[in-house]
């Protein structure tokens, strides 16, 4: 293809696409660019392969470290295993891309998208998910685009598009929003307890610029000569379709409506009903009849079984308004929650329940230096709040193999982390490291929300004090022509066999994080902004259950957590207090177990088992840092002996020294006649010279100041 270049302007913002240059052997490849950022999209297509029932997409994301002029760390000095910001992003350019192709595509689809250049400008995300959208259309694969994607951030009462690190970091919202010509395809959102309507109002802004992108993108199709790849689906024989609805709609029907049945014997008297009113029937067929040969082919008998389960289970919510449970649309599951359910050496823990599924969260404190180090292109150096999620086989009622957290587990911690961080107290007054795990126990819908949920109960069990406690619901949505029917608190068969999954989180005050994912094309405005005012009603049922549990945070930590404090000191006396060779911290450290973080601003924090420990290597700091004035009054104690005087240390760590002439009223022969090591004494702050030598006397100290000094010092 020949060199072809494009630039975009919008929001006085530009975005540049070059295509032509770069990969000639990739189906379709783009170099999408804004400020210094740069990421090339490659899209490429591949014969399918036989015995497919589903799409195989796959969408990969690379990060090089190049891009932002830097060299790996570690021995092997190149890229090892993705940092979770690139696995994240992998999801990012997936979710809105999958259900734009054909749904009767089998063909292997590969995209990948690698940052070439980065600066801490412009996030390179957003633009690998238009470039992907561009990449498809250049390589000719079917597809139901053009598709975008922008982000959207509040600084002050303004939205505004594309937003910098540094504006995304200090605004109220952190909002992508993607679309196609049929409506808005995907959402994801951080926000800082925004009310239900400034979150519509940004989804609307957003998927105004969106648009804008996709007519950019149709217009550059034109000037290439290009038109959007439109493919006739493969003819389908309903001979089989047919067959099942006649035989099994009755039955199917009858299952659905059984609404005491939880999922397992739901499943099971589907399962029957397969097998004695359909591979029954199928069985006493002679061999070359056409409905056995069409049942043969690989997966067909199952694919019809579940198409027709689909379309009768989305018929009773559409024309009854009841799902297969026997609850409204917009009714959540019974809810139970629990505190406290382990052994306080675990810090804190939290079982929350919603129907069936179940979600045990555990919450560890660590110090500082427990903070995840980020080893990606980013400007974020450190997390203090982690969030890990675990979704082992039983809980589905399944076996396989226990492998490394996949991209879903990822997503989904990554989800519930962005729903809590908002209302973290400040570091300033919680120094902890926080990390919670969410162990899903058992599984039937909306996992994530559950790990939201019971991440609240633990944190509180656990005594961090929250600015507001967090809870959250999954949406889901039917959509039959222009019947639209949106369900809260949806169940897995729901998910399975709906059109959207669209999780909300936030507090009574507003919203936290939001994550829409789509099987359909497009999806207007309107039904989104009933879906993020229904979530509100859902929510707040929810948490009202979760307080009813604990309705706030707990007074005191876990006799096991390690306790912090923090103090600030000059940066300029960090040097004293580590002392040459470490010596002075490592003293501490020796007087009282305690473990010192100090940062280059001056922050101190004191880890240690025991308050009273931690308490005593703060008054140490504290008193190798005080600035001491002249007529200062100490007590304090005689170290050792000089011929001419005697050093006394004043305050923990800091010495001074009494010359002899000072030691008494009278003339003293000698420093032994008047102190002995180990003797306490009553000093004053005499002289503090350029060197910053501090000269102490006895003389002149009036008794209500040597008073007050004792006091000091009992404390």
């Amino acid at each position: 293809m020949q060199e072809f270049n494009k630039s975009i302007s919008f929001d006085g913002r530009d975005i540049r696409l070059q295509t032509g240059l770069l990969a000639p052997q990739a189906g379709g490849s783009v170099l999408i660019e804004s400020g210094e950022t740069a990421v090339i999209v490659t899209a490429t297509r591949s014969t399918g392969r036989e015995g497919i029932d589903f799409l195989p997409l796959l969408v990969d994301y690379e990060e090089r470290l190049y891009a932002a002029g830097r060299i790996p760390g570690g021995f092997l000095r190149r890229e090892g295993r993705p940092p979770e910001k690139v696995t994240l992003t992998c999801r990012l350019i997936d979710r809105p891309l999958r259900p734009l192709f054909p749904q009767w595509l089998r063909d292997d689809i590969q995209i990948i998208a690698t940052t070439l250049s980065m600066d801490e400008q412009v996030p390179p995300d957003v633009l690998a998910v238009t470039g992907a959208s561009v990449a498809v259309l250049l390589a000719q694969i079917p597809f139901y685009g053009p598709m975008a994607a922008v982000r959207v951030g509040l600084v002050g009462d303004d939205f505004i598009i594309n937003p910098t690190f540094k504006e995304i970091k200090e605004g109220d919202l952190d909002l992508v929003v993607a679309g196609s010509p049929d409506g808005v395809v995907m959402v994801e959102a951080g926000a800082n307890q925004l009310p239900e309507q400034d979150i519509i109002e940004a989804i609307e802004f957003g998927y105004e610029a969106v648009q804008d992108l996709i007519q950019e993108q149709r217009d550059l199709l034109t000037e290439l000569g290009l038109s959007i790849v439109t493919e006739e689906p493969p003819a389908v024989d309903e001979t089989l379709t047919n067959f099942m609805a006649e035989k099994a709609s009755v039955s199917i029907k009858k299952v659905l409506s059984q609404f005491d049945l939880d999922k397992n014997a739901r499943d099971a008297a589907l399962d029957e009903i397969k097998a004695t009113e359909i591979d029954a029937v199928l069985e006493e067929l002679p061999e070359e009849d056409p409905l056995k040969v069409a049942a043969s082919e690989p997966m067909a008998l199952g694919d019809a079984f579940k198409k027709l389960t689909k379309k009768l289970m989305r018929q009773q919510i559409i024309e009854d308004g009841v799902r297969v449970d026997g609850r409204k649309l917009d009714e959540v599951r019974p809810v139970s929650c629990r505190v406290g359910v382990l052994p306080r050496r675990v810090h804190g823990s939290g079982l929350f329940q919603r129907g069936l599924t179940q979600v045990l969260s555990l919450v560890t404190l660590g110090t500082p230096g427990d903070a995840q180090e980020l080893d990606d292109l980013h400007p974020d150096e450190q997390k203090r709040y982690l969030h890990h999620y675990n979704f082992p086989p039983f809980s589905v009622g399944e076996t396989r193999p226990m492998r490394s957290p996949g991209r879903r587990e990822i997503g989904h911690g990554a989800l519930a982390e962005r729903a809590i961080v908002p209302v973290l107290p400040p570091q300033t007054e919680f120094p902890y490291v926080v990390r919670v795990v969410s162990e899903v126990l058992s599984s039937n819908g909306s996992t994530s929300m559950g790990s939201v949920c019971g991440s609240t109960l633990a944190l509180m069990d656990a005594g961090v004090p929250l600015v507001k406690p967090v809870s959250g619901t999954a949406m889901g949505l039917i959509k039959e022509g222009d019947e639209v029917r949106v369900l809260t608190d949806i169940q897995g068969i729901e998910d399975f066999l709906g059109d959207m999954d669209f999780k909300v989180a936030g507090t009574d005050s507003g919203i936290t994080a939001l994550q829409m994912d789509m099987k359909i094309k497009g999806l207007s405005l309107d039904v989104i902004a009933q879906a993020i005012n229904q979530a509100k009603d859902g929510r707040l049922h929810i948490l009202e259950k979760m307080l009813a549990t604990i309705d706030q945070p707990r007074e005191d930590l876990s006799p096991y957590a390690p306790r912090l404090l923090t103090l600030k000191i000059d940066p300029d006396l960090i040097g004293l207090v580590i002392g040459p060779g470490g010596k002075n911290i490592k003293g501490i450290t020796e007087q009282t177990g305690a473990k010192i973080d100090i940062e280059d601003d001056g922050t101190v924090t004191i880890y240690c088992n025991e308050r009273d420990n931690a308490l005593k290597a703060q008054r140490i700091i504290e008193g190798m840092t005080r600035k001491l004035n002249e007529g200062d009054v100490f007590v304090g104690s005689v170290t050792r002996i000089i011929p001419i005087g005697a050093f006394v240390e004043i305050l923990p760590g800091k010495e001074g020294m009494i010359h002899i002439s000072q030691l008494a009223e009278r003339r003293v022969g000698k420093v032994e006649d008047e102190v002995a090591v180990g003797d306490e004494v009553v000093v004053k702050v005499r002289e503090i010279d350029s060197r910053g030598r501090i000269n102490l006397t006895r003389l002149g100290i009036h008794p209500d100041e040597a008073a007050a000094a004792h006091a000091a010092a009992s404390r």
